[in-house]
């Protein structure tokens, strides 16, 4: 999920601590939804000279506009990976720049995300890897505003009756060229799912889905240990 310099492909973790956001009213969605699988050779070719025309800017401004109303969000993910294994869990965010991914057992790895650096920890192994925020494609869903048009490189916009697809494409000097793929539902703009394509060409695939916007999570979640990581901090 946090393809940092290749360092995570498709992280395995465990169950978030649900006592930690109060859950919505809304019924919950209890079989994960079905992600889209973006096929390589429809790729956006990208390049130097990437034009959109009004109605592109248009379908670019709305999703914009929808990523920077939200402020807080917690709910469930299933995760393809390059290879095709699945693994499903739950998630909390708070802008800006806070995020936590908590994957099923029986994985030992969490992802935290405390607004300035991102560790991913393995219980199990003890041990967890730091690297900046800034180098993780999914800042973007982490600012507190943005304008995808001006603050990112979109090489790609697309729309159907059922999604709006934003690609976003970052060269890094070092690691090579990564992709972040956004889809969002067509009607409400709300997020659905997102793609990461790290510069070796490979794909993981992110659906979201018992979304909650309005209940803020406990600020505790975002807090990084960077001394007693074997277990965790919850």
């Amino acid at each position: 999920m946090w393809p940092v310099a290749q360092a995570v492909a498709t992280p395995m973790p465990k169950p978030a601590p649900r006592s930690a956001v109060s859950q919505a009213a809304a019924p919950k969605q209890l079989t994960p939804p079905e992600p889209v699988i973006p096929d390589p050779r429809r790729r956006p070719a990208g390049g130097l000279f990437v034009s959109f025309d009004a109605k592109q800017k248009a379908e670019a401004a709305k999703v914009s506009a929808y990523l920077s109303s939200v402020q807080v969000m917690s709910g469930s993910f299933v995760q393809v990976g390059p290879d095709g294994s699945r693994t499903t869990g739950d998630f909390y965010m708070q802008k800006p720049g806070r995020i936590r991914f908590e994957y099923d057992a029986p994985s030992p790895i969490s992802i935290v995300s405390d607004g300035s650096s991102v560790v991913v920890r393995d219980r199990k192994l003890a041990t967890q890897d730091v690297y900046p925020l800034s180098q993780t494609p999914l800042r973007y869903l982490l600012s507190d505003r943005i304008d995808l048009m001006r603050d990112t490189k979109v090489v790609g916009i697309t729309s159907d009756e059922l999604y709006n697809s934003i690609t976003l494409e970052e060269q890094n000097p070092l690691v090579g060229t990564s992709r972040l793929m956004l889809m969002t539902d067509a009607k409400t703009n709300q997020l659905k799912q997102w793609t990461i394509t790290d510069p070796q060409g490979y794909d993981t695939t992110v659906a979201v889905y018992n979304l909650d916007t309005k209940n803020r999570p406990d600020p505790s979640m975002f807090k990084i240990d960077y001394t007693n990581y074997a277990t965790p901090n919850n």
